[in-house]
């Protein structure tokens, strides 16, 4: 038996259309796929240019609250220095974050970068 990777990573929200334009607008991701329910947008796969996997948001806001705060994603960036390329246009760009901190081995992690629900979005480079 065998497993490859991972195919996709699914994130609840309170309000699906403005996660998806923060996913979009801080961090590039661009819509894959839209889950209509009912007339209404339940989710969204969203998907960025080498970096597997997808990410999914589905409306789900008792979860939403329940992980705000929890660091549930870490973004693999592919250099240390890249890290404080992520926190320099972060800054330009008035998204507020905790810093770049020391991770295992030596790695760099920019923590407290928080989406519209409050879930911590961690970007990580060994």
């Amino acid at each position: 038996m065998e497993l490859t990777g991972i195919h996709h990573v699914k994130l609840p929200v309170g309000d699906v259309a403005r996660s998806r334009a923060w996913y979009q607008r801080v961090l590039g991701f661009e819509v894959a796929i839209e889950f209509v329910e009912d007339g209404e947008v339940r989710g969204v796969a969203l998907q960025r240019e080498g970096c597997p996997p997808q990410l999914a948001l589905r409306h789900d806001p008792a979860r939403a609250k329940a992980l705000s705060g929890f660091d549930a994603l870490a973004l693999l960036v592919p250099s240390r220095e890249g890290v404080e390329t992520w926190k320099a246009a972060l800054d330009e760009a008035g998204e507020p974050h905790g810093g770049v901190v020391t991770g295992h081995g030596g790695g760099k992690v920019l923590v407290g970068l928080h989406d519209p629900d409050g879930i911590e979005i961690r970007l990580y480079a060994n």
